[in-house]
């Protein structure tokens, strides 16, 4: 069978199988031009008697039996899902890699955003307080803004819709609001 499929011997072409799936082929004796002289031959002796020249042989079709060709048709089935599962399994590794480094960027993307955010922060605090101290050192009414500025920062921080505040009335916090002026 296998001689008059193939006519020569060569070496199988790369599949995109993994090497273990290359299989060697066996080697040729005749090949398919050698049967095919060799039956034309038999039929000529065969028919000369009968006044019948056969001038050629062709091979049309090569079958198998049911059976047979079930199970050819059946382990080139299991082969092609065998190469295809490989294929998926690799698929698989390379996405969870992808997916591996693709959190690790981001987890860096993100932690270093962070830290230029904070320093930013720190430094926008440096310079605010720089201003205060700057501003708060001038007069006595710019020491007194300072603290009116800084009490009403409390107040906002401090404060919300149900809080309910029990102040002294010597208390810091209730300075300013005993009075319209600040004093």
């Amino acid at each position: 069978m296998v001689q008059v499929v193939r006519t020569s011997n060569r070496t199988p072409a790369q599949t995109e199988g993994v090497p273990e799936d290359e299989k060697v082929l066996i080697q040729i004796g005749k090949g398919r031009t050698d049967i095919r002289d060799e039956i034309l031959a038999k039929s000529r002796t065969r028919t000369a008697d009968l006044g019948i020249e056969i001038l050629d042989v062709e091979f049309k079709r090569i079958n198998y039996v049911n059976e047979v060709q079930r199970k050819v048709y059946e382990r080139m089935i299991s082969e092609r899902q065998r190469i295809a599962d490989r294929f998926r399994s690799e698929g698989q590794g390379q996405a969870f890699r992808i997916r591996g480094e693709k959190d690790k960027e981001l987890l860096r993307i993100r932690s270093e955003a962070y830290r230029t955010a904070q320093k930013i922060k720190g430094d926008a605090d440096a310079e605010a307080t720089n201003i205060y101290a700057k501003s708060y050192n001038r007069s006595p009414e710019t020491r007194d803004f300072y603290e009116f500025m800084m009490t009403m920062k409390a107040y906002e921080t401090t404060l919300d819709d149900e809080t309910n505040l029990v102040l002294s009335t010597d208390s810091d916090f209730y300075r300013y609001l005993k009075s319209g002026t600040g004093k």
